[in-house]
């Protein structure tokens, strides 16, 4: 056996354990009973526009033996916190790396960043153990784990208000990462088997994570130049653990690190720090070609494989299609390409008919519903993807969309349809005052007025999806040498390009310090 199936091993004989001193009913009760840190907060954190700092606590390893004989755990999670820390990882199993559950309860108690349960999770039992101790977070690793178990436990953290690190040292293991949902992939550059150290591994895989999912290096960091070099790639988190561990002043180590990434960023940067010297590596958003409706615009799609098209379900609109031309569409499109079903003020129940019948796999909502129309929405279509869209009047629009449970927002003119971009500064102004308030926004989709000539500015903003549809059409229909050169556009874009030179706008001082206006 490796000793990660030992550690697998002994987790199974730990919850026996836990079992008989507390059933499985009453860590459910106090699960439900403890206070955590609401709106998934870790996402929240590594949402950030800078790349984001997770610092571990970790009294040994069983590599290298003890790390911090004496183990003042409360204070080094303080200095962390103090430090800039965006999130705090704490090292629960007892026999290899001499955790405790009670270190996670006090820390949780002491600290107002979100908090991860580094463990090996191998039942059902520990998700809810987790939350009793107050966790916001918990480690599944894809190496001792089914994608069935994978599925189940990722469902059940979200039923609790629990993040999931879900942790992969393989492509294969990313693979099944992102196939079974999980919004936080971590690529850990430690091996488990050995124990050896990788720093490649993270950019190795890095690319076969989407965009909409949050992205964590793990392991092998050391110095301000590691941390450049896990920015470069696209990362949006690292988890740290020995080197702050072993550090004599922990505070300025770690604050010399997040000073440097708040410089990395720049005043007007909203993305990847600078390129160290190698060569240029591109960021590019994902592309969302919207509007189809035409057999004629099928082949520049298959050309250029746009990660998403888009039909129109709207009457009103002229590029309305109906349900029968939608699926004819859909089966001549390249399969790698997802569909988008863009709705107004439609019924959930007609909306669940399109779903059903495999025309699109993402809903877009594009009309007045509000929070209770998504409540029956999700009754209806329980599994379907969902795009919130809204038009941007200023900062407060995008920021209070944190209290709706979506996971994607499309960035749209208030003036729909106008052919005209709003302000992206207000995009920027959001993410900073996200940021300060730990308030955790949807992967971002940025619509109206894009065209070739601007969709790469659009791309610098660090946007997940741009999303296009008059802006590649001549005399109202779609011209597949405009598709040709947005798409080439978008994807032109490098990571030391990826910022704005938009000055920032004005916000509300009472918005500063009460996000979503509450």
């Amino acid at each position: 056996m490796t000793i990660l199936d030992t550690l697998a091993a002994e987790a199974h004989l730990r919850v026996e354990a836990d079992l008989g001193h507390t059933s499985l009913s009453e860590m459910k009760a106090r699960a439900l009973d403890t206070y955590v840190l609401p709106g998934f907060p870790l996402e929240g954190a590594l949402a950030a526009p800078r790349l984001s700092f997770i610092c571990e606590v970790k009294k040994a390893s069983p590599s290298k033996g003890p790390i911090s004989p004496d183990f003042p755990y409360l204070q080094i999670a303080r200095e962390y916190e103090e430090g800039g820390a965006d999130a705090i990882s704490v090292l629960t199993e007892p026999k290899h790396f001499l955790g405790s559950d009670r270190y996670l309860s006090e820390i949780a108690a002491e600290v107002s960043i979100p908090v991860l349960r580094k463990d090996f999770t191998v039942d059902a039992y520990q998700i809810y153990q987790a939350r009793a101790l107050g966790a916001s977070a918990v480690l599944l690793i894809c190496s001792i784990l089914t994608d069935a178990q994978l599925s189940e436990f990722l469902g059940l953290a979200d039923s609790l208000g629990l993040s999931c690190l879900t942790e992969a040292h393989d492509a294969e293991e990313v693979e099944r990462a992102v196939r079974v949902g999980a919004r936080i992939i971590g690529v850990n550059n430690r091996n488990l088997h050995d124990f050896s150290v990788d720093s490649s591994n993270s950019a190795t895989l890095r690319e076969l994570v989407p965009r909409d999912r949050l992205f964590v290096s793990e392991s092998g960091v050391t110095s301000r130049e590691d941390a450049a070099q896990i920015q470069d790639m696209g990362a949006d988190g690292v988890l740290i653990g020995e080197a702050l561990m072993r550090a004599s002043d922990r505070r300025s180590y770690l604050r010399e690190l997040v000073d440097w990434a708040d410089t990395a960023m720049g005043s007007h940067c909203y993305g990847f720090g600078p390129l160290n010297s190698g060569p240029p590596t591109f960021y590019s958003p994902d592309i969302k070609i919207c509007g189809i409706s035409r057999d004629e615009d099928i082949p520049v799609l298959n050309e250029t494989l746009p990660e998403y098209v888009g039909f129109v379900f709207h009457p009103a609109s002229s590029r309305y299609v109906d349900l029968e031309t939608a699926l004819c569409l859909r089966g001549l499109l390249d399969e790698r390409i997802e569909t988008v079903g863009v709705f107004v003020d439609e019924s959930p129940e007609r909306i669940a008919e399109v779903v059903e019948s495999g025309a699109i796999s993402i809903v877009q909502l594009h009309g007045h519903e509000d929070a209770d129309y998504l409540e029956d929405f999700y009754q209806s279509v329980p599994s379907a993807e969902v795009i919130w869209a809204i038009g941007v009047r200023d900062v407060r629009s995008i920021v209070e969309v944190e209290r709706l449970d979506i996971f994607k927002l499309l960035l749209d003119n208030e003036r729909g349809g106008s052919g005209e971009p709003f302000d992206w500064a207000i995009l920027g102004e959001a993410r900073r005052i996200a940021h300060a308030h730990r308030v955790h926004l949807p992967s971002i989709w940025l619509g109206g007025g894009l065209t070739p000539d601007n969709v790469a500015a659009a791309a610098r903003l660090r946007v997940d999806v741009v999303d296009v549809s008059s802006g590649v059409e001549t005399n109202g229909h779609k011209d597949p040498a405009l598709i040709r050169a947005f798409i080439a556009a978008a994807r032109s874009v490098t990571d030391a390009q990826v910022c704005t030179e938009t000055e920032p706008v004005s916000v509300q001082p009472e918005l500063l310090d009460s996000p979503g206006g509450e």
